[in-house]
């Protein structure tokens, strides 16, 4: 369970946004009124919480934290606040219909992400030490420092994979309702599955599982059957892995 270098750690972030915004941005109003994969929410409601990840890694990235970390990019999903707190969840859920709703039209929230994202990937480019056009990475994090989000303090590869997660999930979600929309690029799944290796346990997911089927069965989106019980045994109990 190791994760890509940071380098390509930047990129797998990039791609997976990328790949969001390619979902969402042909979309018209109606469209974006379409049930995704999380209950309660539309395409819309999920892009306005998605976006939050974005808008929080701008604020991490420029206000680098004092080690050790608290968690790295497995064991930040079991210790988030709000993990496993149903009525964190509901008020959450409410929230972001209510902020979503608020407006003027769905395409709006379509450029809230496009923007921000774009943003968060740029900081991230620039946490990886790499000049991007012609600005020095000066006064922001690096990859060998730490960041603190959500009460929490990890190293920057570690964040960033956590960033990427989140997108490739929510962009399988985001297209329940959209048969003809591209799937997460492979470098960000590839992310995705690390985690949900780790969140496991040292015996990994079953071989006999494709990367989508892995995703959506780590994650409640799909039941397991019984051959997948049988070959997990015990660790079935673990699953969801994370929801």
């Amino acid at each position: 369970m190791e994760l890509p270098a940071p380098a390509a750690l930047a990129a797998a972030l990039h791609t997976a946004y990328a790949g969001v915004t390619a979902v969402v941005s042909d979309l018209d109003d109606f469209d974006l009124l379409l049930p995704s994969a999380c209950r309660g929410w539309t395409v819309c409601d999920l892009l306005l919480h998605l976006s939050l990840d974005p808008q929080r890694a701008l604020i991490a990235l420029s206000t680098p934290a004092d080690g050790p970390p608290d968690v790295d990019f497995v064991s930040y999903f079991r210790s988030f606040p709000g993990a496993g707190d149903a009525a964190a969840a509901l008020a959450h859920a409410q929230w972001v219909r209510r902020t979503a709703a608020a407006y003027s039209r769905p395409e709006s929230v379509v450029e809230r992400w496009t923007e921000t994202a774009a943003a968060a990937g740029y900081a991230v480019g620039r946490a990886q030490g790499e000049n991007v056009h012609g600005f020095s990475a000066a006064g922001w994090a690096q990859p060998a420092s730490f960041i603190r989000t959500q009460n929490l303090v990890l190293a920057v590869p570690d964040f960033v994979a956590t960033l990427v997660t989140e997108a490739v999930i929510h962009h399988l979600d985001l297209i329940m309702s959209l048969p003809d929309a591209p799937e997460p690029a492979p470098e960000a799944a590839a992310v995705a599955l690390s985690t949900m290796d780790g969140l496991v346990g040292s015996d990994g997911l079953p071989a006999h599982w494709s990367e989508r089927e892995a995703l959506l069965k780590s994650t409640g989106r799909e039941d397991l059957t019984p051959e997948d019980r049988k070959v997990l045994g015990e660790r079935a109990a673990l699953f969801p892995l994370l929801s």
